[in-house]
């Protein structure tokens, strides 16, 4: 669901300039796509559910395997035939599914890849999306990014074999390197903002930063029958005038409840209000709160987030970007895939803090109690906030979807010659 969110987001964009979008994704998904009006197509060869998604992330490289490159086959066969059911000007499909992308290009269709978080393809001088690493500061950071951009390379390409049998089932040339196939995209959109990001040594050609996709899921405004009225406080916390705090659970699944046990532990251990929403893959029930935690399934968090003073979340892209556009500085607890890069921007902007997920009670209290008092993370965050802000107004989204398509009628479009050829 965090990354269906964003997609939806550029659909609404791409719709409100006249195009028609229809969406492919997982049947559990079909309720969100369509509420929000759009064409809702599922994946008929590929995986879904949780054999799409594995929750066991103890060993990444087989979950990578698992999610990117096992099934491109069947990803692929899925967007050839949905290319052939109906017209179709452009693909613009997750930077993850690698699959897509082959079906797009077997297809003759141009392709944007959409990144909703720090870029996957590895660049020169950035530390890579797993590693948790700062921007390079000295001749030995940068060593050691470069170290960690060569161990993601050589990881990604122990799985070139699969990579390639694929595409030359599709009938399309094999690669020399896997990141050779984001260079192939006619774009490759980077849906987070620049002022957030760390500085590369230089960009792709086809690289663009088109800033957050952040438009409110309806699975969260439909979580509570009355979202405004389930974002409120208690009267006793409006008495009380004690800072708040929203807990921010995870939209996947991660096995995150025992984190989120201790960070609603040691709010108890704080004179302060909290409201936690935990999300679509907790439930109230799975945890217990003290008397100045409140529980909820959901809520829009722009709601919940004009009244309080931190938030504390896994560091998804969405939550990240929320909380310093509403000016507030943030503990960030990762537990795997852009999350880290996503904690290391916090911390090294100024914006926050991040600990290890597997931090103690006593550890969270102190590092919110932190980011009430100490004034200079929400003046920092505020000024991000509001770069980030100018990043999503200037959104190129729209004009270079609609270019790539453009230059895909040109191309597919016979000349006057060859029409008359065959004619006659």
């Amino acid at each position: 669901m965090g990354n269906l969110s964003p997609l939806l987001t550029a659909g609404r964009k791409l719709r409100r300039n006249g195009h028609h979008v229809r969406v492919m994704a997982d049947p559990a998904m079909r309720a969100e796509v369509e509420s929000a009006d759009f064409e809702f197509v599922t994946w008929r060869r590929a995986p879904t559910g949780k054999a799409a998604d594995p929750t066991d992330l103890s060993d990444m490289s087989q979950w990578i395997r698992r999610v990117v490159f096992d099934p491109c086959s069947a990803y692929a066969a899925d967007i050839r035939d949905e290319i052939r059911r109906g017209p179709t000007d452009a693909v613009l499909s997750l930077d993850v599914l690698f699959g897509a992308a082959l079906g797009a290009e077997a297809s003759d269709v141009p392709l944007a890849l959409l990144s909703p978080h720090v870029s996957l393809r590895t660049l020169p001088g950035m530390p890579p999306a797993t590693s948790g690493l700062g921007q390079p500061k000295t001749p030995q950071e940068r060593a050691e990014v470069d170290v960690a951009n060569a161990a993601v390379s050589q990881m990604l390409n122990s799985f070139l074999p699969l990579l390639n049998r694929a595409r030359v089932d599709l009938g399309l040339a094999p690669l020399a390197d896997v990141m050779h196939l984001f260079d192939r995209a006619d774009r490759l959109l980077l849906a987070t903002s620049r002022a957030f990001d760390f500085q590369a040594d230089a960009l792709p050609y086809n690289f663009r930063y088109v800033g957050p996709l952040l438009d409110v899921p309806n699975w969260s405004k439909a979580t509570q029958p009355n979202s405004r009225q389930a974002a409120t406080w208690p009267a006793s916390s409006m008495r009380s005038g004690r800072r708040r705090v929203l807990i921010a659970c995870s939209t996947g699944a991660q096995g995150q409840r025992d984190l989120f046990q201790r960070v609603v532990n040691a709010m108890g251990m704080l004179e302060i209000d909290a409201i936690t929403t935990t999300g679509p893959n907790l439930k109230v029930t799975d945890l217990r709160a003290p008397q100045n935690v409140r529980l909820i399934s959901g809520a829009p968090h722009d709601l919940i987030m004009k009244d309080v003073s931190a938030v504390v979340s896994q560091g998804g892209h969405g939550t990240v970007t929320r909380s310093l556009l509403n000016g507030l500085p943030q503990l960030v607890l990762p537990m795997g895939r852009d999350q880290a890069a996503n904690a290391a921007r916090v911390e090294a902007k100024g914006a926050g803090l991040r600990l290890p997920p597997t931090a103690s009670q006593m550890e969270i209290a102190a590092a919110v109690d932190r980011l009430i008092t100490e004034p200079q993370f929400a003046t920092t965050a505020r000024f991000l906030g509001e770069a980030i802000k100018v990043d999503i107004d200037r959104s190129c989204l729209v004009d270079e979807m609609e270019t790539i398509a453009a230059a895909g009628r040109r191309m597919r479009r016979p000349s006057a010659a060859t029409t008359a050829s065959r004619r006659a």
